[in-house]
């Protein structure tokens, strides 16, 4: 679960220290106070996209750290890429002036898309505009999906398909143009013959290019070691020679001033070093050679390298790689000239994508089925009683996502027929359908930590109140954060943190509090009734806030 959530200058926020319990916590405050930007922040140490309109006015960059705990689905994938794993795991993001960011794990650097793996095992947002969401088609078939846990079946589905539809591309080329084929085949046959004869090697062209350079300076290499050598230590006044001198002279005046050791600690490392070249120099010397033998063989292998490229019009450290491309384009070439081939496989992928679709149909046929009995009986506590929830499963064109049309049908009144979601749903409605779907998607979730931002809009009063309930009895089973405006909510509230801004030095800032049990009443008393605050509304407060 979420331990600890640090914020600095991040939009209106210039620090923020927030530590969090089990339970169910709610944020609330005025609007524009900052309250979702909580949210925002904890939602960049999970991955999200970062520019420079993150940070503060005037900060030099933004930078937020969210502690867990450290789930054991974690453990392998944390191992795997050589990340600290422990009890605990820290994630922290840095937002520079020019929209640079960086991402840490456990101090670890790391990518932003390793970032969102590891939230997945964390974390789930639901956003304030999951309702607008909910009316498209595909994410009423996700919803479904998750629910469901069809996850893998349908990634195996969607292989299946691109693996039958990419033969059936080769397949339809192979009978349309067998042709231009047998033209390019041919044409990749001598480009490979040729580049095979050649037989370069991977990092072969640097290699001689290296060497040849060496050879061909071969004498002035040598002259140039041996004076060099010759300077340092064979000359009567040579380096090596002044500077055990130096080491000797400065050795004797120790005794009169102790001041001079480090003087004396820097010439000798200056000899030990310069011994190090002599040694190295004279090693250079022994095995360097004139081989204008060798030179003569570089010098032929290179030009064959060079007429070979001039051919292809390539440079010649191109043609390692362009050689495994022609290869690779061939054998493709070669497996779609087999039309039989091509046939009997495009039947096999497809009968295995049918098979994999048709397990997915099943299985989904039950999860729509218990969706929809789940996601009724919610309606009839959130004031749509009588009120009919349905999952529809309309045969479909075959596709990457299966066999059917998934469609979400609402009867908001007894005795009406379910029709889409769409068409039938007013704005309150369909708000108390997607919170009764996120909390039911939730109850199944396998994350610790359970994000409800402003998803309780468009609802209130005695509802508003079952909404708490909903999140408070989801609290027992995860940790759930809840930023909120309904009273009803925030008094079912286990922690409650207030977020309030006011104006230092021209400038918003936002500061987030956590407040005790006489600060939550005057909170949800404020929620209830305004900017006054009577002793008619604490009580109303302290009623709603009753076990």
């Amino acid at each position: 679960m979420l331990r600890a959530l640090h914020i600095r200058d991040f939009v209106i926020v210039a620090q923020a220290d927030i530590t969090f319990d089990q339970g169910f916590t709610v944020f609330s405050g005025e609007t524009g106070a900052g309250k979702s930007i909580l949210i925002d922040a904890l939602a960049l140490t999970l991955g999200e996209r970062a520019d420079s309109t993150v940070l503060r006015q005037g900060a030099a960059r933004a930078e937020i750290s969210a502690v867990f705990d450290a789930p054991a689905s974690l453990c392998d994938w944390l191992t795997e890429h050589d990340l600290q794993a422990g009890n605990e795991l820290i994630l922290r993001r840095v937002v520079d002036a020019q929209g640079r960011s960086r991402a840490y794990v456990n101090g670890s650097v790391v990518t932003v898309t390793q970032l969102r793996e590891i939230g997945e095992h964390l974390v789930d947002i639901h956003g304030q505009h999951a309702h607008q969401s909910l009316l498209r088609s595909e994410n009423q078939r996700d919803l479904l999906d998750a629910h469901g846990g069809h996850q893998a079946l349908r990634q195996r589905v969607t292989q299946a398909w691109k693996a039958w539809r990419t033969v059936e591309r080769q397949l339809a080329l192979s009978e349309q143009d067998a042709s231009a084929l047998t033209l390019a085949r041919e044409k990749l046959e001598w480009q490979t013959s040729e580049l095979d004869r050649l037989a370069l090697q991977s990092g072969e062209w640097q290699e001689i290019s290296a060497e040849h350079t060496r050879l061909a300076h071969g004498q002035s290499l040598l002259d140039g070691a041996a004076q060099t050598l010759t300077a340092l230590d064979e000359d009567d006044d040579s380096v090596n020679h002044r500077l055990s001198q130096s080491v000797q002279r400065i050795n004797q005046l120790l005794r009169h001033d102790p001041g001079l050791q480090t003087v004396h600690d820097a010439l000798e490392s200056a000899q030990i070093v310069v011994g190090e070249a002599i040694s190295d120099l004279n090693a250079y010397l022994s095995r360097v050679e004139i081989d204008p033998e060798r030179l003569a063989m570089v010098e032929d292998r290179m030009r064959v390298v060079f007429d070979t490229a001039r051919k292809f019009k390539a440079e010649p450290d191109a043609l390692f790689a362009l050689h495994e491309s022609l290869r690779a384009e061939r054998e493709a070439l070669q497996a779609t000239a087999d039309i039989d081939a091509l046939r009997a496989q495009a039947t096999r992928l497809q009968a295995a994508y049918r098979q994999a679709a048709d397990t997915l149909s099943q299985v989904r046929a039950l999860a729509a089925t218990d969706l929809g009995t789940l996601v009724t009986q919610a309606m009839q506590a959130l004031a749509m009683q009588g009120g009919k929830f349905q999952v529809a499963l309309e045969p479909a064109q075959a596709s990457a996502h299966g066999q059917e049309q998934v469609e979400f049908l609402v009867a908001g009144h007894a005795g009406t027929i379910p029709r889409a979601l769409s068409k039938v749903a007013s704005g309150g409605e369909l708000a108390r359908i997607s919170l009764a779907l996120s909390v039911i998607a939730s109850r199944a979730a396998r994350v610790p930590t359970l994000i409800f931002d402003e998803v309780d809009s468009g609802i209130g009063g005695a509802v508003a109140e079952v909404v708490g309930n909903l999140l408070r009895e989801l609290g027992a089973r995860h940790q759930v954060l809840c930023v909120t405006h309904l009273p009803q909510v925030a008094a079912r509230g286990q922690h409650h943190f207030q977020v309030s801004k006011h104006h230092a030095d021209g400038t918003t800032q936002s500061c987030i509090e956590q407040l005790d049990a006489p600060g939550r009443i005057e909170e949800v008393a404020r929620m209830l009734g305004g900017v006054r605050i009577t002793a008619t509304t604490r009580q109303h407060a302290r009623e709603l806030m009753e076990p």
